[in-house]
């Protein structure tokens, strides 16, 4: 039997998550969902798709949704308030005039395998890459990439070295790399500064479009865009029309300090269409990983979960954008700790703010 280790082939954890729940769906008719909820199911897609797909990052970022009076829930007398199907909550109401299904990330694949779903609009919070950008401020980027995918490069070889699987055409040097050693802040008595890490190569993804009418058709996709009609949407109808909330209200901290106090950002927040964001599995809160990945990518918004619903809506064929309201400077701006604590929750009502008026817009 061979000893060769054979590589991953470029799939990520993140993406194959989201193909093992769409694998999972494939069967949810059979054992996986009681009979009553399989039939409640097939009823909702009959009589009331199709509907637009909601994701959201968590409970937190969910919550100024849920209570906004922008968004109305399903009654209950035809269709239900919620399905719960594989540990999450499928709720159903309408914003405007747009019937939704309200998700948390990490079923957006199980979402459009059940549900007759015709579009996915993705929101929430985000750190901030772009020193030009304000906390507060909410970015729409037109392209997403997954910058967690990496081809780490053993030790000695260098940027003219041919990466282990490069010539089958798994891995590509064309992305650049993040070489640990320009961040080494001492030299060893060579007066060199080598790092035993060497360097990370970044790269794409793996998709297999489920319209490409051939089974198994590998597609390498690093920037996924957005849908070019919701982006033009965001730039011509909410750049700069949209008020959004620029003060918080901070709880003190029991020392004889105010009971509460309110803290103001310097200007007030803006809607920015952007040209790119990333995520990946990594909660970044360092200032040279972010200066990084704004040199070398280019990006505003900088998450977790983003690109793992760009890239299941890139293999669906299904029509996407992202809202993500910027809560920090990722890895810290004027202040001691991450800014993140105090406007977290300013950040995610504006995220929510635009979100209504984008899919308002969306008839």
């Amino acid at each position: 039997m061979s000893g060769t280790r054979r590589p991953f082939l470029g799939v990520s954890p993140v993406l194959l998550l989201l193909f093992l729940a769409a694998s999972c769906a494939v069967v949810v008719f059979g054992a996986g969902v009681p009979e009553s909820t399989a039939r409640s199911i097939r009823r909702v897609n009959r009589r009331h798709g199709p509907f637009l797909g909601v994701v959201v990052s968590n409970a937190f970022e969910m919550e100024p949704l849920l209570r906004s009076p922008r968004f109305s829930p399903a009654k209950g007398n035809q269709l239900p308030p919620y399905l719960d199907v594989a540990g999450r909550r499928f709720r159903f109401g309408t914003i405007g005039e747009q019937k939704v299904i309200i998700v948390m990330t990490g079923l957006a694949m199980l979402l459009l395998t059940l549900f007759d779903i015709k579009g996915i609009v993705h929101f929430g919070i985000a750190g901030n890459a772009d020193p030009s950008r304000q906390i507060g401020d909410v970015a729409v980027p037109r392209y997403w990439a997954h910058t967690g995918l990496w081809n780490w490069q053993r030790y000695g070889d260098g940027p003219n070295d041919e990466l282990a699987f490069e010539s089958n055409g798994d891995y590509t040097r064309s992305l650049g790399n993040l070489n640990f050693s320009d961040y080494t802040t001492t030299t060893n008595a060579s007066g060199n500064n080598n790092n035993l890490l060497n360097a990370v190569w970044y790269e794409p993804e793996e998709v297999f479009p489920s319209n490409s009418g051939t089974p198994e058709l590998r597609r390498h996709a690093f920037w996924v865009p957005v849908d070019a009609r919701h982006y033009d949407l965001v730039a011509r109808e909410l750049e700069g029309h949209v008020i959004l909330e620029s003060c918080v209200v901070v709880a003190g901290n029991g020392n004889g300090t105010a009971a509460t106090t309110t803290t103001c950002l310097p200007r007030r927040p803006v809607v920015a269409t952007v040209e790119r964001g990333c995520s990946a599995s990594v909660f970044v809160d360092n200032a040279a990983y972010r200066g990084f990945l704004r040199n070398r990518f280019g990006v505003t918004a900088v998450d977790m979960e983003t690109a793992a619903v760009a890239l299941v809506s890139m293999q669906q064929g299904t029509p996407f954008i992202a809202v993500r309201a910027l809560s920090d400077l990722a890895g810290g701006g004027s202040a001691g700790s991450n800014e993140a604590g105090v406007f977290a929750p300013l950040a995610a009502e504006n995220a929510v703010t635009v979100v209504v008026e984008l899919i308002s817009l969306l008839n």
